[in-house]
């Protein structure tokens, strides 16, 4: 007994140029709206997934596995760098891992010049930082008399004696 499929029938009755034009539909529409394997629907467009925030999480698991530990009532948090600035933070979240010599200082940060820096905060400092605030009042006490000599102009300046209608009839 054999059995005779239906389609087989139905496809050696199709037109060839139907069956050419129904290659070409699927080889500019299939190849690349499919997203996944064989068996899979088709799309319009590939949406990619963007991850959000998953970087601060990863930055925090890996924190909790090196075993910091938070430190309580810092209300500011100076890094003093070598090129005459510092790093303020105001309200900062302090944690650290002092087997492993590690900190975390995080919270909005401001740059801010050392001549800003009130001079309470100066004993603070340490020793290292003794060389550097010399250079910088030694710089302040020059850069202050250059400033004097130069205020003539910030003023306004002086009318020169001649017409501008004219010099522009002459152009």
């Amino acid at each position: 007994m054999t059995i005779v499929s239906s389609n087989a029938s139905k496809m050696d009755s199709v037109d060839p140029a139907m069956l050419e034009a129904r290659k070409k539909l699927l080889q500019r529409a299939g190849d690349a709206s499919r997203t996944g394997g064989k068996g899979t629907a088709r799309r319009k467009k590939r949406v990619v997934h963007k991850s959000q925030g998953n970087d601060d999480k990863k930055l925090q698991g890996t924190l909790k596995r090196l075993g910091l530990n938070t430190i309580p009532n810092c209300e500011e948090v100076n890094m003093i760098r070598d090129n005459g600035t510092y790093l303020s933070f105001a309200t900062p979240k302090v944690q650290a891992c002092i087997n492993a010599n590690t900190y975390v200082i995080t919270g909005p940060a401001e740059t801010k010049k050392m001549t800003d820096m009130p001079p309470s905060e100066f004993p603070m400092l340490g020793p290292d930082a003794i060389p550097m605030l010399r250079k910088l009042q030694e710089g302040g006490a020059a850069g202050g008399e250059g400033k004097e000599e130069d205020d003539d102009d910030d003023d306004v300046p002086d009318l020169v004696n001649t017409n501008f209608e004219d010099v522009s009839k002459a152009n």
